[in-house]
């Protein structure tokens, strides 16, 4: 049903036997935290891409703030 819906796309093995990844399991326990909220499906999807987006964020964020080699070669 996840998968269906869009909120989990776990590996496969040649067989077509799902894999799921240590993020997958991550994803799967959040996904029973929003319905334990009451979310539906399509709520819970919502609230997964903002997550997404949110970590993408704070990531390029960090990196904008980041410490630069600021050593220049000298001239002359």
């Amino acid at each position: 049903l996840y998968e269906r819906k869009g909120l989990l796309e776990p590996g496969r093995t040649l067989g077509g036997t799902r894999q799921y990844s240590e993020n997958d399991l991550v994803t799967l326990r959040r996904i029973g935290e929003l319905l334990e909220l009451g979310l539906n499906l399509a709520g819970i999807r919502m609230v997964l891409v903002l997550e997404a987006d949110n970590r993408r964020l704070e990531a390029e964020l960090r990196s904008a703030n980041a410490p630069r080699d600021t050593a220049r070669p000298r001239s002359g």
